[in-house]
């Protein structure tokens, strides 16, 4: 009988070869070619199928109580995590250095121990004294909190089994090294290794873990994308280390909803959770000022209110305008809304210096705050304030037209909530909640009159304008 060949096969791309290479010739990845099993059968035999140890039951069966979750404490990573860990499953929290990885997750094995359950807390990063340092700082200490400083995969298993915690925290994964795997720590070879021991160890035994992933320049996982697949929830920690905003974000989530944020503010005694983040995304101001534009975008399925704010300058007679400065938003698309601004609408902005920003920090690259980027110009333009109670908006699209966005009912529902009074929507927006007025308009020039109109009956006691009599801006 004829020797199976060996067969080689890309972690990344799952190219198969019969070759080993150093670089996968397909995807370019290196380090991910690995050796495995050949799968055709020999002289045309079939494979025989083996008895399974644990054989196939009905669905009916299982007791979905398996898949409980049990709350962390934390409110806002429970909201993301679709209502706490689960016992067996292997949760990946992956952010730039120094955003607060290791605070939040502190906070999380101090809540879980406060409980009545046991946590450990294992560093290849820092030592111990770091640790109990931080931990007193923030005021997370507890006879159930567990630590140890260990870089090796055997004595941190051997750890778990000594402590028989409900809740291990590994920080990081990138820092632990397999002594029966091949490569450099951090590698991709050790990484998986590493987190495929883990993976069996938390199914095995049935304890709740969560690993700590670095992140490359680009913000992408560092390691193999087979990382990501190894466990069953992936949440990206975000967060400016400038300001105080914090958020987890959800990728993947295996027992719950994948598109939850969390909010969080991170404070020099710990982390805070933050229940109604809309509030930091406003300027605190006595009166309204022009060239301000309330939103209202949705984050996942978290509906939050943004401010956007635009200084548009005199026109520059040395040269070219600087046209665009842009900060939390996405440039091309302001450029974009500019130019309809200005062939669809008549808005005179074209030698004009343009500098829009975000409030507090927030990044909106939600095509529905379109509008709020226009009428925000707009208002700079005319030197109007837009009223505190109004809120916009809408797609803009490049033949002036307003189109509708996703989340209609929970963006006016949150609009509602916060005390505006008047919404301007795309048309079709349908029954608004008790106490909002909306304004429905099939392009931006409507839009944009709706506005201005909302505004002079705010601003004076004259009657509103309609279209045929306001002419342009």
């Amino acid at each position: 009988m004829a020797k199976a060949r060996a067969q080689y096969r890309c972690s990344e791309c799952r190219h198969v070869t019969a070759k080993w290479f150093g670089r996968c010739p397909e995807c370019g990845t290196w380090g991910t070619v690995d050796e495995v099993a050949a799968l055709a059968a020999i002289g045309g035999m079939a494979q025989r199928g083996v008895t399974p140890s644990i054989p196939a039951v009905p669905i009916t069966s299982i007791d979905p109580d398996r898949t409980r979750h049990y709350p962390t404490g934390v409110s806002e990573l429970d909201r993301v995590l679709g209502g706490g860990l689960v016992p067996g499953s292997v949760s990946l929290l992956a952010g730039d250095p120094g955003v607060g990885k290791s605070t939040l997750l502190l906070e999380v094995a101090h809540r879980w121990a406060t409980g009545g359950r046991r946590a450990l807390y294992v560093s290849g990063e820092e030592s111990a004294g770091q640790i109990r340092m931080r931990a007193g700082r923030t005021g997370c200490t507890h006879d159930e909190m567990y630590l140890a400083a260990e870089s090796d995969l055997q004595a941190v298993l051997g750890h778990i089994d000594a402590v028989d915690p409900t809740l291990v925290i590994v920080d990081s994964v990138q820092t632990m090294t397999a002594g029966d795997a091949d490569g450099v720590v951090g590698g991709v070879t050790q990484v998986r290794a590493v987190t495929s021991a883990l993976t069996a160890a938390a199914k095995s035994t049935g304890v709740a873990m969560v690993l700590v992933g670095h992140v490359t320049k680009e913000g992408a996982i560092a390691g193999p994308r087979s990382l990501e697949h190894l466990v069953d929830v992936v949440l990206h920690f975000e967060g400016d280390r400038n300001t105080t905003l914090r958020m987890v974000r959800g990728v993947k989530n295996r027992f719950g909803a994948a598109d939850e944020v969390g909010c969080f503010l991170m404070q020099d005694n710990g982390i805070e959770s933050v229940a109604d983040p809309s509030g930091l995304f406003l300027d605190q101001r006595a009166s309204p000022v022009p060239g301000t534009a309330i939103t209202v975008t949705l984050d996942g399925k978290r509906p939050l209110i943004g401010e956007i704010q635009a200084l548009l300058t005199s026109p520059n007679h040395q040269g070219a305008p600087r046209r665009i400065v842009v900060s939390g938003m996405d440039q091309s698309r302001v450029a974009m809304i500019t130019a309809v601004l200005h062939k669809r609408a008549g808005v005179p902005i074209g030698m004009l210096d343009i500098y829009l920003s975000t409030v507090g920090g927030m990044r909106l690259t939600d095509p529905s705050c379109d509008l709020a980027v226009a009428a925000a110009m707009s208002s700079a333009v005319v030197g109007r304030p837009l009223p505190a109670t109004l809120v916009v908006f809408g797609e803009v699209g490049l033949a002036g037209d307003l189109r509708r966005v996703t989340g209609m009912e929970r963006r006016l529902a949150e609009a509602a909530r916060l005390g505006f009074t008047t919404a301007v929507v795309p048309a079709g927006c349908g029954t608004p909640p008790e106490g909002l007025r909306t304004i429905e308009s099939g392009t931006v020039n409507d839009a944009l009159r709706a506005i201005l109109a909302v505004t002079a009956a705010t601003a004076a006691p004259r009657p509103v304008l309609s279209a045929a009599d306001e002419d342009g801006w």
